[in-house]
């Protein structure tokens, strides 16, 4: 292929997973993405999921001919090894020839799996013994950046908290057995932090290890409760999620095991960024993720899907205490940069009112741009073109963009760190 060919910015076809937590037809962002991007008819009762943008084998992305159509299947990951180039010396050098991140929209309507995203140590590990259910040897480390309010569980409340917990629930008591119980409530900080999380281990591990009989009775038993301090105060807002879950997994252990977890609600524009071996629930709204390059899940509650109890529970970090929730900081008046402490990827949001005009400078890295809403113009040294909400666009290393929109566009960009790319 021929190298003026591999500069100008390409068109891409995503992909789209039907998960069943998804939200169903039009509802669902993804769903308006997907007919956009390439004419899809929607089905009202379908749930639309995810919509992938990379290389990634369980959802990749195609190159588009001029008018949006799928070139004669041409991936992305292919035509990127026939054109190494458009990555830049720097990403070639430390990830071959592939994209080491994978953009996302999530549409959430239930709540997906508790679940961890193996280290790369674990994640070849994993792999190699089953391939079937972990897909890759990458880690996963991911940002999700809220484009409606995003709740979601992620990590562990604090030792106080937790305390708290045991004290006020005694459901969970009964499933973890006092001795485990009583490790959490007569431990303190300045026994050590190695101590509080041995404690904190073993009483998760016993949770989520509870007889499916032992669990059903317990949340039947909760449920009851609940209902009835309902008729006297107002529930917690922790109370009337596990009701909420309940009624989307009844009896699974990762009901009442949520109460374990911070309960994040991100507004539009906030985003919460997750490392290996940390635990999360995506529970409802709608997001743009980043994430390296990898489909590796261990799940243990909130699901029909296959469980790794043993696995999750001894691969956690057990870090305590509430999540870091990044606000962007702004790189021009139009543009607000999400930065995580990951090599693989940052994310850009772009929100042009009408008339305006914004410059993404030229990196060292390759982007992908998902028009999301509105219609604008991108420019290069040599490519000039419309795109309308719904486009996707590969764009190579040393690529410098200016977008104008005579009406209005919000527009994202996914990119290798900038970290990264700058460091000596």
């Amino acid at each position: 292929m021929a190298k003026a060919n591999a500069d100008k910015l390409r068109r891409l076809r995503a992909w789209v997973q039907n998960y069943d937590w998804g939200r169903c037809g039009a509802e669902a962002q993804v769903a308006r993405l997907l007919a956009l991007n390439y004419g899809a008819e929607i089905e009202s009762e379908r749930p639309y999921a995810e919509f992938w943008m990379g290389t990634h084998d369980s959802g990749p992305s195609f190159l588009a001919d001029e008018e949006g159509q799928k070139e004669e299947n041409v991936g992305l990951k292919e035509w990127i090894g026939k054109n190494p180039n458009v990555l830049g010396h720097k990403v070639l050098e430390k990830w071959g020839s592939d994209l080491p991140f994978l953009f996302k929209v999530l549409s959430v309507a239930k709540a997906l799996s508790i679940q961890a995203h193996p280290d790369k140590e674990l994640a070849k590990g994993l792999h190699k013994l089953q391939p079937n259910l972990y897909k890759d040897g990458n880690h996963k480390p991911e940002m999700a950046l809220a484009i409606t309010e995003f709740r979601a569980l992620c990590g562990f409340i604090t030792l106080e908290e937790l305390k708290g917990v045991l004290k006020d629930v005694p459901e969970i008591v009964e499933l973890v057995g006092t001795a485990s119980a009583n490790q959490v409530l007569y431990i303190d900080e300045k026994h050590g932090a190695e101590k509080v999380k041995s404690a904190l281990r073993s009483v998760f591990t016993q949770l989520m290890s509870a007889s499916k009989e032992m669990t059903t009775k317990a949340i039947s038993k909760l449920k009851s409760r609940l209902h009835m301090k309902s008729q006297l105060r107002c529930l917690t807002e922790k109370e009337q999620l596990m009701l909420q879950l309940e009624k989307q997994y009844p009896g699974d252990i990762g009901v009442i095991s949520a109460f374990f977890f911070n309960y994040v609600k991100l507004n539009p524009g906030e985003a919460l960024y997750l490392g290996a071996n940390e635990p999360h629930a995506y529970l409802s709204g709608e997001c743009i993720e980043c994430m390296a390059t990898s489909d590796n899940v261990v799940r243990a509650g909130l699901t029909p899907k296959h469980r790794d109890i043993q696995t999750l529970c001894s691969m956690l970090t057990y870090k305590q205490g509430h999540p870091e929730i990044l606000k962007g900081f702004p790189l021009s008046p139009y543009i607000t940069r999400y930065l995580p402490p990951f090599d693989e990827f940052e994310v850009d949001r772009c929100i042009l009112p009408k008339g305006a005009s914004a410059v993404f400078p030229a990196i060292p890295g390759p982007s992908i741009f998902l028009a999301f809403v509105g219609e604008g113009t991108l420019h290069t040294g040599s490519w000039n073109d419309i795109v309308t909400e719904g486009d996707v666009l590969f764009a190579p290393a040393d690529t410098e963009i200016t977008i104008s929109t005579a009406s209005e566009l919000q527009l994202y960009r996914a990119g290798v760190n900038s970290r990264f790319l700058h460091a000596l």
